[in-house]
């Protein structure tokens, strides 16, 4: 079991990826480790000019100012975590046909997305990782694929308030990603329905079956957050969509 872990009186501060093992779904589970993810390794698909990018110059920048947005899109986050290893807050994890296993994370203080490859044994990083959508704020990755294309369905960065989802795909888990219209039709499409993406159940019976899971967040009791199970449905040229059901079978 991968998770995201923060440490106690510390905020968001750690952003660690932790794993835990058991002989059972149910546990209990044996705490392996928590860290950032592959410290003193660059992405892949990051430039070599961007990754000498100044630091100090970065940092005179203020926030959210277009020179900042440039060199935050560039990696200069990467390069400020590379010794420590990068952030790693909302996650999913991905098993693809051949068996490779996949961690998908919010990093850079949520403003890009990477995917990392993991070992065969699933408990280590390979070291092969990529940034996609740099400075897009994407968080709570969900991903499956369908006749060879990889779908991502991810929430943009508003605290605990409603959001559009947004919808990417690619024909390789290492891109080129691009980004389509909100999946999400019909009445509260624009707020996902009162939920938050978490993950995509492949239907273990019914091929090409896939099931939308999202969160319902209640910040004023968050004990009883709940969850919003639907189905994912298909237009004729083969783009996922997902409309709100009061009632359904899967």
């Amino acid at each position: 079991m991968w998770f995201h872990l923060e440490l106690k009186g510390r905020g968001y501060e750690a952003s660690h990826a932790a794993i835990a093992v058991s002989d059972s779904v149910t546990g209990p589970y044996q705490f392996i480790r928590s860290g950032r993810v592959n410290p003193g390794i660059y992405p892949e698909n990051m430039d070599q000019k961007d990754r000498k990018i100044n630091l100090k110059a970065f940092a005179k920048k203020k926030g959210w100012s277009p020179e900042w947005k440039e060199d935050i899109t560039r990696g200069a986050l990467v390069v400020q975590h590379l010794e420590e290893g990068q952030m790693s807050r909302d996650i999913t994890l991905f098993v693809d046909d051949d068996g490779k296993a996949y961690h998908i994370y919010s990093s850079e203080e949520n403003l890009t997305l990477h995917i990392a490859e993991l070992t065969d044994d699933y408990q280590e990083y390979s070291g092969k990782y990529i940034r996609i959508f740099p400075g897009g704020h994407n968080e709570a990755p969900a991903i499956f694929k369908k006749e060879g294309t990889y779908w991502m369905i991810t929430s943009g960065c508003t605290g605990w308030q409603l959001n559009a989802a947004r919808m990417f795909s690619a024909p390789s888990i290492w891109g080129p990603w691009q980004q389509h219209p909100n999946p999400c039709v019909g009445k509260g499409a624009e707020l996902t329905f009162g939920g938050q993406s978490t993950y995509i159940l492949t239907h273990p019976h019914k091929k090409d079956s896939y099931i939308f899971v999202a969160d319902r967040w209640r910040p004023e009791n968050p004990i009883d957050g709940r969850y919003l199970w639907l189905p994912i449905q298909f237009t004729e040229q083969g783009t996922p969509f997902i409309e709100w059901m009061d009632e359904w079978k899967p």
